[in-house]
């Protein structure tokens, strides 16, 4: 079964403490669009889809029961946002109330590259390609990962 228009295989859940004030900062930062907000029954937002280009992103008010708590460490993760232009995204995203990880810069994989913490604690890296992907060095594929390592 294919996922639902709109979504990939892979999509970002994110627990937040505040859903709607998370809308409006990535509506700020990077042009989400609100696809479905649903409310439950305390006035906490059990569910909420929001657009960012071609991919979605599910939020949800933290709660008590797993994995809804806000207040974990996050880890090391980041949601990854390609985008047309990084200088004018992470202004945005900083203007809107983002912390800077690191300053618009170009790096040796062919990207422009940057990374901002949410107002809620999720690190975003943010890239816009500066090369053609045909136009890439190719690089050959990892081999197969074994128990001990890539051999």
């Amino acid at each position: 079964m294919s996922p639902p228009k709109g979504f990939h295989t892979v999509t970002p859940y994110l627990y937040v403490k505040d859903t709607k004030a998370a809308i409006l900062f990535y509506a700020k930062a990077f042009a989400a669009k609100p696809l479905m907000v649903l409310p439950g029954p305390d006035g906490k937002i059990e569910h909420a889809e929001i657009q960012i280009g071609n991919g979605s992103v599910m939020i949800a008010d933290e709660r008590p029961e797993p994995p809804g708590s806000a207040n974990k460490p996050l880890g090391p993760s980041a949601i990854h946002l390609y985008v047309g232009d990084v200088d004018a995204v992470f202004a945005r995203a900083i203007a809107a109330g983002a912390k800077e990880v690191r300053a618009p810069a170009d790096m040796p994989w062919g990207h422009r590259f940057a990374m901002i913490t949410d107002p809620a604690g999720h690190t975003w890296s943010i890239a816009t390609p500066m090369v053609e992907p045909d136009s890439k060095p190719a690089a050959q594929p990892p081999a197969e990962p074994k128990e001990d390592g890539f051999k």
